[in-house]
């Protein structure tokens, strides 16, 4: 398939007026490597290194360990698609760090461009990030929430659980290792109701929110205590608002893992790459 023709189709089907990120602004010493149109609006084809494309690999981010699995199957004329343009390690200064120059260099002599989908895979869509990790946890979709740079990144919707402990069982199940439980409110999930944000949802321009909704039970990604989030959680426990962390990657990996089926459908063989959950996250 024409490079072009797939970064085309990818517009046209997730990208919605008024969409927005910023990127490009913290990945200046890369800027070499990345695209006019990447460089002006932060979305869509980040590195573009090939004309054609023949397989499409997904990963939440573009890490060493994503690109050097890509790199070990000496493949020409593919794309690597990922929901984040820079890697996340909230265990660093700087909690999002650019890609790895040397190996940046390599796809490129190997024709694998990078391809970036934040706010729009953020928004709710059949393959969104949200809706993703929700149709994974069971919940019958009610409505979106939360809107995010001209998205919706948040759903609401039903549990068949009936506490949050044994919702807390589920997500870690679910995601296939051990959650963090916040259990700041009533263990009962009032009428089976939660909300849902995955990845860095545990904010402030998103929490308040949820008492619109009469909300009390919340499942995100990040969700550790720290100078930046305390004020989030001491809100959360005055109004009583359970919480539920699962780690950023794990958490959007669901949507990703589902974008393989969207590549598919496109006549692309797609798959997806495994990566490490961060723990410090929740």
């Amino acid at each position: 398939m024409k490079a072009t023709d797939l970064y085309n189709q990818l517009e046209k089907d997730f990208v919605k007026e008024g969409m927005w990120d910023e990127w490009a602004t913290y990945m200046t010493e890369i800027e070499e490597y990345l695209s006019p149109q990447f460089i002006k609006r932060s979305m869509g084809v980040v590195c573009d290194f090939a004309e054609n494309i023949n397989k499409v690999y997904t990963a939440v981010f573009p890490s060493e360990k994503v690109m050097e699995k890509i790199l070990s199957d000496n493949i020409t004329d593919a794309m690597l698609f990922v929901h984040h343009a820079s890697i996340w390690d909230i265990r660093k200064p700087s909690v999002f760090y650019t890609m790895d120059k040397t190996l940046l260099e390599k796809m490129k002599k190997n024709r694998i461009s990078v391809f970036c989908f934040h706010v729009p895979l953020d928004n709710y869509s059949e393959y969104g990030t949200t809706k993703s990790l929700a149709d994974a946890l069971g919940i019958e979709f009610e409505k979106t929430f939360a809107p995010y740079r001209e998205a919706m990144a948040g759903v609401i919707g039903k549990t068949q659980c009936r506490t949050v402990a044994e919702l807390s069982e589920l997500y870690t199940k679910t995601v296939g290792h051990q959650t963090k439980l916040y259990a700041y409110g009533d263990n009962e999930i009032k009428d089976g109701r939660v909300a849902v944000v995955a990845g860095g949802g545990n904010d402030m321009s998103i929490v308040p929110e949820l008492l619109d909704h009469d909300i009390k039970t919340y499942i995100t990604g990040v969700t550790l205590i720290s100078e930046y989030s305390k004020n989030v959680h001491d809100f959360e426990k005055e109004h009583c608002i359970n919480v539920l962390g699962g780690t950023h990657y794990s958490t959007e990996s669901f949507a990703c893992k589902n974008m393989c089926g969207y590549f598919e459908k496109l006549g692309l063989p797609s798959v997806f790459i495994e990566d490490t959950p961060i723990f410090e996250d929740m």
